[in-house]
């Protein structure tokens, strides 16, 4: 009974991943051959050793890295279904020593790996784009100067639109890329029928051989051989929103097959006319058929950085969650699905960032020589972080872990040495890019523990001053505080200030405190936790998910159901939120110039009563001065 309904939703949720996780790795065929062969960094001879050398490169590296590492092995290292470096990071954390310099250093390598994702985000849609719009220059030069300005047109107006949300032109991206994966497969394979001796790459041999003779040369090709995986990453972060089997059938099934296919096929072009080095992604197209291609390149490309926009979106709504950045404003662009959220700062940070990349590097192939290297820094980051989830969750000893993840790392640490080189000609790009956010993390992290450590220095107990509190000696006036707190254990700022300038306290409070799991949603049975410290006082701690979207009203109307509860009326409640004034000082227990730009980070964060859904007028804050 329930089978053909299971293969129709695993039918329906493989077309989907094929439009939202496929675009960036889909895409790479625009320019990974073209950057080896053509590009303007130590660019291969077209012989028929090379290109079947480089093919046979190009096809284990999606083999090895791709399948085996992330399909196979990467996807079980999941949090609760949910997948990507932030989720890892979490993972790797549970069931370890708090404070420990191996947590430490695993969260040091997360929040580094979460970075130079940013890092990749900015150049994906810069290189996606220009590359598919530089084939009209094929089919004719008097489109060159135009490509600049039209690149920059479609990519502003993909982030303009970015706030109407995916939902409407969503359910097109898994048909367009259908449609995407059959034509360049199609045309790969015509071109492999007209030079069949391209297929003796899937061989190993010929990629062994080309690397040992031809030791710098091929050493300096795996910095542009990395092209071809770019996106791998995808397959892994989107996990949450398709599952594990739809996103490994699509790939099994259909993209690396079509992946495959076009890349030997443009070989075989390359091996009858090494003149299509110009383009070799376009001109396996008849003439007739350049403008159509161009059109659909463009529209899969766009797909691509709507991919990466999206992750983006995701990862620092999860990054806000767990505390290691400021409160941004979040946008829910559709009523059904949660995970469609817009994120205004961050979606103008990217574009303004990629325009500039457009302009500063004129061309996809000066832009290749920034591409690659956050790709493999990622890469690296997430085989140490599987192997900490192996050692300490799935209680492998530390050997077989590391035995395992050998092959991975030789070849991660082959594709990160080679892109190395890239540094002085734009790698430098994605580092620095990814070193601004890692800073920003990690001082906003810092930060906010140093202000809970000023906080609790003059703080009071809790239980006993609620206790006096409860015995008389103040007067109550009718109605419910709920008085928000980061520290659970201690009196709220808030409440001491209250007490201070009204010298009332209401007849119903409640202390309040948020906190935030490990794991990505947490179920509503699980939401509340709720005590009474003393007569008509109680204590709340509202559970989240780090994907969770917060709401306080809503979680405490679940106080409804609960026994030894306090009973609510929105209307009748006021919420006592505190609002500090930092003052940066040297000499503090971090660098002042890390105090400064905390001290800016907090002041622009979000409202508090914005992003837990408060309602505005019944909001009272209370502020005071905090020196750091």
């Amino acid at each position: 009974m329930h089978q053909p309904v299971d293969k129709k939703r695993l039918a329906t949720l493989t077309l989907a991943a094929l439009g939202i996780v496929y675009g960036d790795i889909g895409t790479s065929p625009l320019y990974s051959v073209k950057e080896v062969f053509g590009g303007s960094h130590h660019p291969v001879p077209i012989t028929p050793d090379n290109v079947l050398g480089i093919l046979s490169l190009f096809f284990w590296s999606l083999i090895i890295v791709v399948t085996i590492k992330y399909v196979g092995f990467i996807m079980r290292a999941n949090n609760k279904g949910e997948g990507g470096i932030i989720a890892l990071m979490t993972l790797a954390l549970q069931d370890g020593k708090v404070g420990s310099w191996q947590q430490k250093l695993l969260v040091t390598l997360g929040l580094f790996g979460a970075a130079l994702f940013y890092g990749d985000g900015v150049i994906t849609p810069a290189i996606s784009v220009l590359s598919a719009v530089e084939g009209l220059e094929i089919i004719t030069p008097a489109f060159k100067p135009y490509i600049l300005p039209i690149t920059l047109v479609v990519l502003i107006g993909l982030f303009v639109i970015q706030r109407r949300g995916t939902a409407s032109i969503g359910a097109l991206f898994g048909p367009i890329m259908i449609v995407w994966f059959t034509v360049i497969a199609v045309l790969g394979a015509i071109a492999i029928v007209q030079h069949p001796s391209v297929l003796a790459a899937a061989n190993p041999f010929y990629a062994m051989r080309f690397l040992a003779t031809n030791s710098f040369l091929g050493f300096f090709a795996l910095g542009a051989v990395v092209l071809c995986i770019t996106g791998a990453e995808a397959l892994y972060a989107d996990m949450g929103h398709f599952g594990a089997k739809p996103i490994q059938y699509a790939w099994l099934w259909f993209v690396l097959p079509a992946l495959v296919l076009n890349y030997f096929g443009q070989g075989a072009l390359l091996l009858a006319d090494p003149a299509a080095i110009e383009n070799p992604f376009f001109l396996l197209a008849p003439d007739w058929a350049r403008y159509p291609m161009v059109i659909l390149a463009t529209v899969a490309t766009i797909i691509a950085s709507q991919a990466v926009i999206s992750g983006a979106f995701s990862i620092t709504q999860q990054a806000i969650q767990l505390g290691y950045t400021p409160r941004l404003d979040i946008q829910h662009t559709s009523d059904k699905e949660i995970g469609q959220i817009y994120l205004p700062a961050i979606n103008w940070m990217l574009l303004i960032s990629i325009v500039g990349l457009v302009i500063g590097f004129g061309s996809s192939s000066n832009l290749a020589a920034a591409y690659g290297i956050a790709v493999t820094g990622t890469m690296l980051i997430t085989n140490v972080l599987a192997v900490a989830v192996a050692v300490r969750l799935w209680k492998w000893s530390p050997l077989r872990a590391f035995v395992g993840a050998i092959p991975f790392l030789v070849i991660d640490f082959g594709f990160f040495f080679a892109n190395m080189v890239k540094i002085p000609d734009g790698g430098w790009f994605p580092l620095a890019f990814g070193l601004v956010v890692f800073i920003l993390l990690t001082t906003w992290k810092r930060g906010r523990e140093l202000l809970g450590q000023r906080l609790e220095s003059d703080a009071m107990e809790l239980k006993p001053f609620v206790t006096s509190l409860a015995q008389g000696g103040i007067d109550r006036i009718p109605g419910t505080a709920v008085f928000m707190t980061s520290n659970p254990a201690t009196v709220p700022h808030a409440m001491l200030h209250s007490m201070k300038h009204y010298k009332v306290m209401h007849e119903q409070v409640i202390i309040l405190s948020v906190s935030v799991a490990e794991m990505p949603y947490v179920p509503l049975a699980e939401r509340l936790q709720v005590s009474e410290l003393a007569d008509t006082f109680y204590q709340v701690t509202v559970n989240y998910g780090f994907k969770d979207d917060p709401d306080i009203p809503a979680a405490l109307a679940l106080c409804a159901g609960l026994p030894h509860a306090p009973t609510l009326d929105l209307m009748d409640t006021s919420f006592f939120l505190g609002r500090e004034t930092l003052i940066p000082k040297l000499g503090s227990e971090m660098a002042y110039w890390r105090e400064l730009i905390f001290v800016a980070l907090f002041r622009n964060a979000g409202s508090a009563t914005a992003f837990f859904k408060i309602p505005s007028n019944r909001v009272v804050e209370l502020g005071a001065q905090v020196v750091l």
